[in-house]
């Protein structure tokens, strides 16, 4: 976005904002993952260390408490991470003109935009979108009927030249950390580590976007980001040391601040881990707050499935005494919509995982 004026509609429409003071508290936990990486296996016939069980509890309490935890020791090489942060760096610092030709649009979702390009001002950002799979493959359109697919291919900007690998090899080691998170998950849900796997192994919808904010000279007023929860599976968000995520904690609905931890990645549960759990882990709301001297940076991987997936609480989990709380819903047509209503920016509410809520 470069140097900003603040438009009179931006101030317009941040002025409904609410109060964002925030608590300065001890914040989400922080588990170490080296008794995972160090050990041979996960598997679900091998037997467990003491210090994988206790690993696997901490997964659990953190997923039910907060819905939230930072990982460090994840095994993410500081180096591939250090590359993407430095591409990402070079490519919003190129001219308006040169990030518009990869801008995003209605037909495809992948590439660039910033706030200045939509309908109704709402955050203070810009951002680039790419897909693990390239081609991915979703719904043609959000009406149930149509079974019709079509290929969406990410964009790549010619410069910065060493962008394309960067990003394609970072995409690997996400994917990697994603999979031994989704199977600490399964354990702590007391479900063999793979049970979930399957619905990530073909034909993923999972993408990464590179987001920039921009100091904001009306920081008190604007958001890098407004409050929502993450419609996917797991977000795993490497954020800078600018700072500026806040979780909503569950206790009590006070806004927290996410503190940088030094090469630690910020992991949440998404609406498909709640879903799947059958509410016994909560996607929870968060928010990103600008700064008004500094720019932050951050590259969110979200973990999606397949899109043909049908969504609803796992059977293991579902008994006389803890009866499915969701129907069942289509992951592509879920993810079609969302996209399809964030792109027009209409001023009505965006499909919810609660739409589906058993009465």
């Amino acid at each position: 976005m470069g140097e900003v004026a603040v438009d009179p509609a931006f101030i317009q429409a941040v002025e409904h904002r609410p109060n964002l003071t925030i608590i300065q508290a001890e914040g989400i936990p922080i588990i170490d993952l080296s008794s995972l990486i160090n050990s041979s296996s996960s598997s679900d016939d091998s037997p467990k260390s003491d210090e994988l069980e206790r690993l696997i509890s901490e997964i659990g309490k953190a997923c039910s408490d907060w819905g939230f935890f930072q990982v460090i020791n994840h095994g993410v090489p500081l180096e591939c991470r250090q590359r993407i942060e430095s591409v990402s760096r070079k490519f919003f610092a190129l001219s308006k003109e040169e990030k518009l030709k990869v801008k995003r649009d209605e037909e495809n979702p992948l590439g660039y935009y910033d706030t200045e390009h939509t309908k109704n001002v709402r955050d203070w950002k810009e951002v680039f979108d790419f897909t693990v799979q390239n081609p991915a493959v979703i719904p043609a359109s959000d009406e149930p009927e149509d079974e019709d697919v079509r290929k969406i291919n990410s964009q790549w900007p010619q410069y910065p030249p060493e962008f394309r690998e960067a990003c394609e090899d970072y995409v690997k080691e996400m994917e990697k950390l994603s999979f031994k998170l989704l199977e600490l998950i399964s354990l702590s849900l007391g479900l063999p580590a793979n049970r979930m796997n399957r619905f990530f192994e073909k034909d993923e919808t999972s993408f990464i976007r590179l987001n920039h904010y921009p100091p904001c000279p009306i920081s008190h007023l604007a958001l890098g980001v407004g409050r929502h929860k993450d419609a996917g599976a797991l977000t795993v968000l490497a954020q800078d040391d600018v700072g500026g995520l806040q979780v909503k904690r569950k206790i009590d609905g006070e806004w927290i601040l996410v503190k940088p931890t030094p090469n630690a990645y910020i992991i949440n549960v998404g609406d498909i881990i709640q879903v799947w759990s059958n509410d016994k882990y909560e996607s929870v709301e968060h928010r990103v707050m600008v700064n008004s001297e500094k720019e932050r940076f951050s590259i969110p991987f979200f973990f999606n499935p397949a899109h043909y997936t049908w969504v609803e609480p796992l059977k293991e989990l579902i008994n006389q005494q803890n009866p499915s709380k969701y129907k069942a819903y289509n992951w592509g047509k879920f993810f079609t919509t969302r996209k399809g209503s964030n792109f027009k920016k209409l001023d009505v509410e965006n499909i919810q995982i609660y739409h589906f809520k058993n009465i």
